[in-house]
């Protein structure tokens, strides 16, 4: 039976560190190449447009007003559907547009 080949302690050192290199740039070549896709902007249904511009109005005479009143909007569910003006009323007033 032959013997084995028989390794001291830098080559076993080096081996695990070209091997650890080798998996890093590895993973980091994969982790470039499966950058997500570039949301698509949502583009606000007529119904919510038409409810944000409404709120807009009512903003616009407490402003005038100047009395320090508040408006309070609620989002529209139709029954039967997804269509909710929720995230259109958060985007917009927050500034996320």
């Amino acid at each position: 039976m032959p013997k084995p080949i028989r390794m001291n302690h830098r080559s076993w050192t080096a081996a695990w560190a070209v091997l650890g290199a080798a998996g890093l740039a590895a993973t980091a070549g994969l982790n470039a190449s499966s950058a997500p896709d570039p949301q698509p902007e949502n583009s606000v249904s007529a119904e919510c447009a038409e409810l944000i511009a409404g709120i807009e109005k009512q903003l616009a005479k407490v402003k005038q007003k100047g009395t320090g009143e508040e408006v309070l909007a609620f989002s529209r569910l139709r029954i039967g559907t997804e269509d909710d003006c929720d995230d259109d009323l958060r985007n917009h007033f927050r500034g996320d547009q």
